[in-house]
């Protein structure tokens, strides 16, 4: 069966936002927008076109994975979508807000209200404790609850009594534990995840994907998940396929 295009009409399979407590099918404005989308950039070969022309939308507290080859431009995409950097062409509104008309510091100041981030490589600071990690998005906007919330977030991960260990002192899949805390510190309206399990082991990858499905159920968090794993891909809503510089419905 051929893949169909997709378009901007995607609903969430979520009757109700648990976190909002909104009707999904209503009319109200997705959470996350593309409009004519394109990325490209020049190289010693020439100019290179990752994607053009992509127009999709994403409601509150929805699920979605994006496949796609080794260079397809699914990282790229996604760090478009979280106003990380601009697009070649289009428009991209966050919460109604347009990415492509706010400059970097404002596109900072609305991910820090709005976004969490998940990453293959877990990026924590070597020289911070698991608690001072997951404390420093709530620290940077003044959360006076900070520790608090981070504690939280950490025993919820099941860190509570990993709060003092430094990054090294950590395994793997328990680094990737505290990036997953930090990330969800300030619940996140959107949580965007980047083959956050491409380091990990079989067994401990699949309790850091449960826990990400956990807080999309629990919170009403809408998740946006890169992933080359297909069994992973099929538990959100929507499963989306980079293919060929456009975006479709996988097909497999």
């Amino acid at each position: 069966m051929p893949a169909d295009t997709v378009n901007t009409d995607n609903q969430s399979r979520y009757g109700t936002d648990k976190k909002w407590g909104k009707d999904a099918s209503s009319d109200e404005a997705p959470i996350l927008e593309a409009r004519g989308l394109g990325m490209a950039f020049d190289a010693p070969e020439g100019r290179i076109s990752l994607f053009e022309n992509l127009d999709f939308s994403i409601d509150e507290g929805d699920s979605i994975a994006i496949l796609g080859t080794s260079g397809s431009g699914k990282s790229t995409l996604l760090g478009l979508l979280a106003g990380l950097d601009l697009p070649s062409a289009g428009e991209i509104f966050l919460q109604g807000h347009n990415l492509t008309e706010l400059d970097e510091d404002q596109r900072a100041a609305l991910r820090a209200g709005t976004v969490g981030f998940v990453f293959q490589a877990f990026h924590l600071l070597p020289g911070l404790t698991a608690l001072e990690n997951a404390m420093l998005p709530a620290e940077l906007i003044g959360d006076r609850h900070a520790r608090q919330r981070a504690t939280e977030a950490l025993q919820r991960v099941g860190l509570g009594e990993r709060l003092a260990h430094y990054p090294a002192q950590l395994s793997g899949g328990e680094q990737q534990r505290v990036a997953l805390a930090r990330a969800f510190i300030s619940q996140p309206e959107v949580l965007f995840a980047d083959e956050p399990t491409g380091n990990l082991d079989h067994r401990t990858g699949g309790q850091i994907i449960d826990l990400l499905f956990e807080l999309n159920r629990d919170h009403g968090t809408t998740l946006i998940l890169v992933t080359h794993d297909h069994a992973v891909a099929a538990r959100c809503a929507q499963v989306l396929y980079l293919r060929d510089g456009r975006l479709v419905r996988d097909a497999d």
